[in-house]
């Protein structure tokens, strides 16, 4: 193992109304993928405050954490590189979205899909991890926000 190996923490919103769920269709290094909303925790900010920032910066829309529905480990290779990632999933209530807003950098669209249509989809996935997180949901799994701590030195950026 390298020295300085550290995993890339990442979070992700997942949002579903009427059976459907908010996801993104977004370009990568490896093509045209789909995601829920999802990114990278920036210095200075809470589990939830990146949640809630993402999800804004990839769908115009709030997004307000109710519940942590699991931490998430996988590995993958991209850009010929293998990164380990671990993501923080929240569920939560999607707010008013802000029109003109535009989506972050390399999001082309945003998709209200069924758990279906992402099964469906699989092999377009950003992460191995994005059926895992609907499943999760679906079976109802939920644990409190005070789950996830943040000590007031994190957010000293």
């Amino acid at each position: 193992m390298p020295p300085h190996w550290k995993p890339s923490v990442t979070v992700a919103a997942v949002v579903e109304r009427a059976g459907r769920f908010l996801m993104v269709e977004e370009e990568t290094a490896d093509g045209i993928r789909v995601n829920q909303p999802a990114g990278h925790l920036d210095p200075g900010e809470t589990l939830l405050q990146a949640a809630a920032r993402e999800a804004l910066e990839e769908t115009a829309h709030a997004f307000t954490p109710t519940a942590l529905l699991g931490v998430y480990m996988a590995r993958t290779v991209s850009d010929g590189e293998a990164v380990t990632y671990v993501r923080f999933a929240f569920t939560g209530e999607l707010g008013s979205s802000e029109p003109g807003r535009a989506l972050d950098r390399g999001i082309l669209r945003v998709l209200w899909l069924s758990a279906d249509e992402i099964r469906a989809c699989r092999a377009e996935h950003r992460s191995p991890l994005v059926m895992k997180c609907v499943d999760d949901y679906l079976a109802g799994r939920r644990f409190p926000l005070d789950f996830v701590y943040a000590h007031p030195s994190v957010l000293v950026a």
